[in-house]
């Protein structure tokens, strides 16, 4: 039986483990990457292992998130990290530098080679046949001191592509058609990799797009072949040497293989509040638009920036909308300086921000009270933006770009003819700002740099036999690390301390939640379906483990915040039977007993000791994650370990 791309790459980086779906396996990791709002904690997690130089191929610490700097808690976050890069062999991408996933496809992916980042959108690398996973911190500080990193061996999903995509059709609606397909959850327990002849007309800035989109289906990665369209983009970035040439057996077998047809798309939309939330663009009617913002790792290549100057050159934005416009890189904004196509954007009325996450976190460029938004990023949760009650809509550029111009959602095909592009042969290289770490004697007297608003690490403690708690919290389906711990401007400065921080933990859902479990002093929370969802951040556990939470039980919860939870030492445990959610009210008190037995059997009892009710959970855990939750995480098991 033949291989598939992830499966050969998994081979050829297996530590432990056996290659069959739902075991647990130890991968190699080749390179790491961070940013700036869950670097600060990962760094912290790595010194605290106490490895004194990454043991990595190649590690970089990107700042891109929290460069808004209304005070001195990102300046000093900033400041710490590059300090931590220069003493431990790390190198430094400096903000105004760009967005991690955009600069690292540019400069430093490479085919066949294994990359985690502490970024849910660090598969974006699977467009250029990265194996590339989405990772809490601790996960990251673990394989930089040279420790594996651990996965559930996961199923695989064929996407065979048809045709072409026809004019005012993009890369972005491959992404937003698969996940009316599949949903936000049906890529749970899945790598999804995509072939077929439809692939040969797709680029690798393109197919970066569908693979960092691949997160909001909950797939573990998403990746495609490396092949002479690879090669290509490799060479224009004066990385030719870098390619490798990766393609599936052909009797290689998946769990579910799907068609899709390019030429049948159509301009397609993500409504609010969810990501699958998926309509023709035809089909919306006359919505008035407050706001457009293009740019994110979703749609910030060259690519993307030329085809919405060309649509913007020669004319105005509606009066009515404010547009913003994010290049991805430095690279990428440089170049269309050079070409003219900024001054097209410029003149069209647009507001050119820094190349950074900006707005998809945000971070400032909020809309107006219950402004529509449409924005070319991979989450339109509710809140996200910044603005509670803005409507925010995920779509194309050229979607983008139309709906600018006229001031309502607009299906691109009624501007008449699509511009054409060209593409240069080379791009411009320029890594000055990405600062390389010491070495030898300067490296071991280099001094780390902290602010006053990194606090220590919260402290775990081994896990009792017993929890006797209150639930102090209930809440529904598809709550996402959003939700458990909100980005912003207001908030993200506060990522390094997580006293600070948790003050703001499921303000969305319920603002009492802090004190109330403040006061439980140790407490239950109750969840629905795919809990976690979202963002890689780990706050989403450690804020929790800050304010006592000591299990999380759902009716199932997303891959990577149930690890996040367990290397938190924070139970996650599901109910046996969905219905069992009803038998539990907010403010119950409730008891997990027999724990240390349980974790061997995947079989716990909860007794409700409020209405009675005994509650069957289960809970499948590796021997090493069961010590890990004995121990009180992931921090204290690999000290001792």
């Amino acid at each position: 039986m033949g291989l598939t791309i992830a499966q050969k790459i998994i081979k050829a980086h297996l530590i432990s483990g056996e290659m069959t779906r739902g075991s647990e396996i130890a991968l190699r990791i080749d390179q790491t990457l961070t940013q700036d709002a869950t670097g600060t904690m990962a760094y912290l997690e790595f010194e605290a292992i106490g490895i004194p130089r990454v043991k990595t191929e190649l590690s970089v610490a990107y700042i891109d998130h929290n460069t808004l700097q209304s005070g001195f808690e990102n300046a000093d976050d900033h400041r710490y990290i590059q300090s931590v890069c220069a003493k431990h062999g790390i190198r430094f991408s400096r903000p105004g530098n760009g967005i991690c996933h955009q600069v690292h496809l540019e400069r430093f992916s490479r085919p066949g080679k294994t990359l985690i980042g502490s970024d849910s959108h660090t598969p974006t690398g699977g467009g250029i046949g990265m194996l590339a996973f989405g990772a809490g911190g601790m996960d990251v500080a673990v394989a930089m001191g040279g420790g594996a990193y651990y996965i559930t061996m996961p199923g695989m999903i064929k996407v065979n592509l048809t045709g072409k995509l026809r004019p005012w059709v993009s890369a972005k609606d491959v992404s937003l058609e698969i996940l009316r397909i599949l949903s936000v959850k049906g890529g749970v327990g899945y790598i999804i990799e995509w072939g077929g002849e439809g692939i040969k007309t797709l680029s690798v800035p393109e197919r970066a797009t569908i693979t960092n989109m691949g997160t909001e289906l909950g797939a573990t990665t998403s990746i495609f072949p490396s092949d002479e369209i690879t090669k290509a983009f490799l060479a224009s970035q004066g990385r030719e040497a870098d390619f490798v040439e990766l393609c599936s057996d052909e009797d290689a077998v998946y769990d579910r293989v799907i068609d899709i047809d390019l030429s049948a798309l159509e301009p397609l939309m993500a409504c609010p509040h969810s990501p699958d939330n998926i309509k023709k663009a035809s089909e919306l009617g006359e919505v008035k638009v407050d706001q457009v913002c293009i740019g994110s790792c979703t749609n910030s290549s060259l690519r993307d920036m030329l085809r919405v100057a060309a649509i913007l050159k020669g004319k105005k934005i509606s009066d009515s909308v404010s547009l913003s416009v994010s290049p991805g890189s430095k690279q990428v904004l440089a170049m269309l300086s050079d070409c003219g196509a900024l001054g097209d954007i410029l003149a069209a009325g647009a507001r050119v921000l820094e190349c950074a996450c900006g707005p998809c976190i945000g971070m400032g460029f909020s809309p107006n009270s219950a402004g529509v938004s449409l924005r070319t990023f991979n989450r339109n949760f509710e809140g996200r933006s910044g603005t509670k009650d803005a409507q925010v809509y995920l779509v194309s550029p050229e979607i983008a770009a139309a709906s600018a111009l006229t001031g309502y959602i607009t299906d691109p095909r009624a501007l008449g003819d699509y511009p054409d592009i060209s593409l240069p042969e080379s791009f411009k290289i320029d890594d000055s700002a990405v600062l390389m770490p010491l070495e030898g004697e300067a490296a071991e007297k280099a001094q780390i740099l902290r602010g006053p608003n990194i606090k220590p690490f919260p402290k775990t403690e081994p896990l009792s036999d017993e929890i006797r708690a209150c639930a102090t919290l209930k809440v529904g389906d598809n709550i996402t690390t959003d939700h458990i711990m909100p980005a912003g401007a207001k908030i993200l400065p506060y990522r390094s301390n997580i006293p600070k921080l948790s003050e703001y933990c499921f303000a969305v859902c319920d603002e009492s939640f802090p004190q109330r479990a403040k006061e439980a002093e140790k407490s239950f929370v109750i969840g629905g379906s795919n809990y976690g969802q979202g963002s890689s951040r780990e706050h989403a556990a450690l804020v929790p483990l800050y304010l006592g939470v000591k299990a999380v039980i759902a009716k199932s919860f997303a891959r990577i915040h149930a690890a996040n939870l367990i290397n938190a030492g924070i139970i996650p445990l599901c109910f046996e039977d969905p219905e069992d959610y009803d038998k539990i009210a907010q403010g119950d008190m409730l008891t997990l007993s027999d724990i240390g037995t349980s974790l061997k059997t995947s079989e716990f009892t909860l007794t409700n000791n409020t209405n009675n009710a005994v509650i069957k959970l289960k809970g499948e855990f590796s021997q090493r994650q069961q010590g890990m939750l004995l121990a009180g995480g992931l921090l204290p098991y690999t000290k001792t370990n």
